[in-house]
């Protein structure tokens, strides 16, 4: 359930952050904006998998917070946090 959450969070920021770069600019700004985190989810995504499996046993935390959740968990806030330093005005 955890990361179904996740990945809605993620489509959610990527149509806003598509629409928010269309309407000041043009599409091709979107869709470079949406490229761009995409390339930052899918490394991201990768380089968290492989720090969890070092760790974390496949069961994870408990039931609910198995190592792919753990993963997609970090992900988010790492990526919360670069887009905050990264886009903010």
């Amino acid at each position: 359930m955890i990361p179904l959450v996740i990945f809605y969070i993620h489509l959610v920021a990527f149509s806003a952050a598509f629409t928010k770069r269309y309407q000041d600019e043009n599409i091709g700004e979107g869709l470079l904006t949406l490229a761009f985190m995409a390339l930052i989810f899918i490394v991201g995504w990768s380089i968290w998998a492989f720090l969890t499996k070092l760790f974390i046993a496949p069961a994870g935390l408990g039931k609910a917070l198995d190592r792919d959740a753990l993963t997609l968990l970090l992900l988010t806030a790492t990526e919360a946090a670069f887009y905050y330093f990264y886009l903010r005005k």
